[in-house]
């Protein structure tokens, strides 16, 4: 449970240095939140890009783009939007040097350093979505997840705990397993 309010409390922070941002338009304030992720979009750059000059270059460009778009983005999870942003403007970048569609793109992509990178983000995205997704469940159903999945308690147990009827409790798991299952379907990042 204490993974989950971290997710939590840096989403918390980002939103609060974005709003700030937007308020009072201060490049440093902009540059604090950068800074915290800089090694995610630098590694993103160099798994993409595949050298370190152009990486470094493309670090710097992006933070130029965020300038601008950050403004004019309603964003909820900044890392994950960062990160969309990031790796699309790779994917941009690419196609207008080698001219290629964007489709074929991922044929020159194969990055040996770091070959689980991709896979890491992509499960830390979805953990901050699943985060989400929890948080807009009812109180009941989030209660009863944290204890079946995040705790590992059965379902008598989590009966004993919340003084409901077992059968409640099966249902709030499995209504919960679907509500999640719903949201996780609909996020995506927007970048």
């Amino acid at each position: 449970m204490s993974f989950l309010k971290d997710i939590k409390d840096s989403q918390t922070a980002d939103q609060d240095l974005i709003s700030q941002y937007k308020r009072e338009g201060d490049i440093r304030i902009l540059g604090e939140l950068y800074q915290r992720y800089m090694d995610l979009i630098y590694a993103v750059c160099l798994k993409y890009l595949k050298e370190p000059a152009g990486a470094q270059d493309a670090v710097m460009a992006i933070f130029e783009e965020l300038v601008s778009k950050l403004r004019k983005h309603e964003v909820t999870h900044f890392k994950g939007w960062l990160y969309t942003l990031a790796k699309n403007y790779c994917f941009m970048h690419l196609r207008s040097q080698k001219q290629m569609p964007v489709s074929q793109l991922p044929e020159f992509m194969q990055l040996t350093e770091i070959p689980h990178l991709e896979t890491v983000f992509e499960k830390e995205l979805n953990l901050n979505q699943l985060s989400k997704c929890i948080d807009g469940l009812s109180p009941d159903q989030k209660q009863t997840v944290q204890l079946f999945y995040l705790e590992e308690k059965s379902y008598k147990e989590i009966a004993g705990i919340t003084q409901t009827d077992w059968n409640k409790v099966r249902s709030l798991v499995q209504n919960a397993r679907r509500n999640l299952k719903i949201c996780m379907d609909k996020i995506t990042p927007n970048a």
